[in-house]
């Protein structure tokens, strides 16, 4: 039997350590080097494109039934790796928008938090990690090492990843009535400890959720009020 996940254990904080370590090197690496950009680039769009392929074999090492929340690929996480993917490859606005907020609002919020529910060294593990981290990862590079830069007026971009985020959950929310499943979390918290547990009882703690969403897209926002942009777009 798989030994259960425990957030904030030694092997999560190694992991979350590891992987920042590793993004450092990566953001070092395509700052500085233009080949290495183009490296650091396609590993990234890769690990994020690939997620669902190797999630599943992952999934498929299990003994006991799997669910079909970790069968579909709807989470929000989910959505996020194949938009940073396309962003990166592709440098459309939306994409690299939504991948910037979703993936340091969201995404990160699943690496301090994770709902993971097996340890080291099980193979959803290294997938779990490897996927968030691909995420969290390409929504730091567009801006560190890809100039990009958040549309002007300064609201603009943060309100568009908030609508967007929200035609997010009105899907998962019907995904979750016709199939009975917890893709966005709507349903019910995770199994393991989370920010959700301190936002209430359900349903409130979806509107709890939506209020911090957007606070936190807001302040990843302010870093770029006055700057020039080179792709970009928030000026003073």
């Amino acid at each position: 039997m798989p030994t259960s996940f425990a957030v904030f254990s030694a092997t999560h904080g190694i992991a979350v350590m590891l992987g920042f370590l590793v993004l450092a090197g990566f953001m070092i690496i395509a700052r500085y080097s233009a080949r290495g950009k183009t490296i650091v680039t396609g590993l990234l769009a890769f690990f994020c494109l690939a997620a669902y392929g190797y999630s599943q074999w992952a999934w498929s090492t299990c003994t006991e039934p799997t669910s079909l929340d970790s069968i579909l690929p709807f989470h929000l996480c989910d959505f996020a790796g194949f938009l940073a993917g396309y962003a990166l490859l592709s440098r459309k606005p939306l994409a690299r928008e939504l991948t910037f907020y979703w993936g340091l609002a969201g995404t990160l919020q699943g690496l301090i938090t994770p709902a993971l529910a097996y340890d080291l060294p099980h193979p959803t593990f290294f997938t779990f990690f490897l996927h968030h981290f691909a995420i969290v990862g390409s929504a730091l590079f567009l801006p560190i090492c890809d100039s990009w830069r958040p549309q002007q007026p300064f609201y603009k971009s943060p309100l568009r990843a908030f609508l967007w985020i929200n035609l997010y959950l009105i899907f998962a929310g019907t995904l979750n009535f016709l199939l009975g499943t917890n893709f966005g979390f709507l349903a019910h918290p995770p199994i393991n400890p989370s920010l959700i547990d301190h936002l209430g009882p359900w349903p409130w703690y979806i509107v709890s959720f939506e209020i911090i969403g957007l606070a936190l897209f807001f302040l990843l926002t302010l870093p770029f009020i006055g700057k020039n942009r080179a792709t970009g777009s928030i000026a003073g």
